[in-house]
């Protein structure tokens, strides 16, 4: 049976020249040593690829190599920057607000609702999945400390106005956090275009490997305080041995996506609109959020059960939202927050596309859609 991965959004296949170079880090003959080890060139060796990492990761976002904090991955950077900045940040300013969407992944929303002695804002998105502007600068006051949006949403591809977001937030001296995880190489952008204070990041979202992610702190803004404690490592903001394998991993996967993106973007491009174009003839299909990035998109088949039709074609690999969320069988909180009916949501699949997607996997895509969805409503 020909099989096709289409999940790309809950993580990506390693690229070989990223495995390559992680290799180069993890026998006796490559840069194997601890790199917070100080006293012999073991030490010295690994520190430098750390480094080198982060100068390649800052220069992939439009940063200071000082303004980036190694994680474990995207979900400990939005948990560092909320939990960090309510720490570090809300004694000296005296503020206790915090704005997110309900659209956010559950890192963010979760860690949110954890807050001790925090007002949270959940505000609700536009049946586009945009955040309502006007209603964010009237909830926007002199309390609040934190506005956390992402940049592109994990479930529907759907890009958030994070500048005009930043501005707006920036007029009542509040801080912003965005989730960067999806948006690495699928759409222009710098942290100073941005104007975001703080933003998470990944490294298996594109080809690189998982458990390694970064923080983007801005510099002579913000503080966050460390919330994993053990050694005082990244300048007194995240201890712990660092990963110099993984972290490699991360720096030469952004290399290459920041190489290799434009080119990328526009392939996807033509495979979402090869998509859009067989869905739009299958009818009774509506695609879910404003058209963002290219390789995210997320539909609802009128009458057709959306785990009916994975079952339907067991070859496809797809998702019904979030992988941090598929454990349930609970319609996405994404698609709900955007106004779909719980039916709606029980019929939405998400589409994620990568580097690693080619045309013959497109076909593949297409005839199983076409032959399962025509299959599941005829029987109904």
């Amino acid at each position: 049976m020909r099989t096709a991965y289409f999940d790309n959004a809950s993580t990506t296949p390693v690229d070989t020249r990223v495995i390559d170079k992680m290799q180069s880090c993890l026998s006796t003959d490559g840069t194997f040593g601890n790199p917070a080890s100080t006293t012999h060139s073991f030490g010295w060796m690994a520190s430098e690829e750390v480094e080198w990492s982060r100068d390649v990761v800052a220069d992939c976002i439009g940063a200071d190599p000082r303004e980036i904090v190694w994680t474990s991955g995207a979900t400990e950077s939005d948990n560092l920057a909320i939990r960090g900045t309510v720490e570090a940040m809300r004694e000296s300013t005296g503020r206790t607000k915090i704005i997110t969407m309900e659209s956010e992944h559950k890192a963010v929303i979760d860690t949110c609702s954890h807050l001790d002695d925090i007002d949270v804002v959940v505000l609700k998105p536009r049946p586009s999945g945009l955040v309502c502007l006007d209603t964010l600068a009237k909830i926007l006051d002199e309390n609040t400390l934190l506005v956390s949006i992402m940049l592109v949403n994990n479930e529907t591809g759907v890009v958030q106005p994070i500048q005009k977001i930043s501005r707006l937030a920036h007029e009542v001296d509040a801080f912003v956090h965005s989730d960067l995880a999806q948006a690495m190489g699928k759409l222009p952008w710098t942290v100073d275009q941005l104007e975001i204070d703080l933003g998470s990041l990944s490294a298996h979202k594109v080809h690189g490997p998982k458990g390694i992610g970064a923080l983007y702190v801005r510099r002579g803004r913000c503080q966050v305080a460390e919330q994993q404690h053990g050694g005082k490592h990244e300048r007194g903001m995240r201890s712990g041995t660092l990963p110099s394998h993984q972290i490699v991993g991360m720096a030469e996967a952004y290399r290459l996506v920041n190489q290799e993106g434009h080119s990328e973007i526009q392939r996807l491009n033509q495979i979402r609109d090869q998509i859009e174009a067989t869905l739009g003839n299958l009818g009774g299909i509506q695609i879910n959020g404003k058209r963002g990035v290219p390789h995210i998109l997320n539909f609802t088949v009128d009458g057709v059960d959306a785990e009916r039709l994975m079952a339907a074609m067991p070859q496809i690999a797809v998702s019904t939202g979030s992988a941090c969320n598929s454990a349930t069988i609970e319609p996405s909180h994404v698609l709900k927050a955007m106004g779909l009916s719980r039916q709606q949501g029980l019929s939405s699949i998400r589409v994620s596309t990568g580097r690693m997607t080619t045309g013959n996997d497109v076909t593949i895509l297409l005839d199983s859609l076409r032959h399962a969805i025509s299959q599941l409503r005829s029987a109904a």
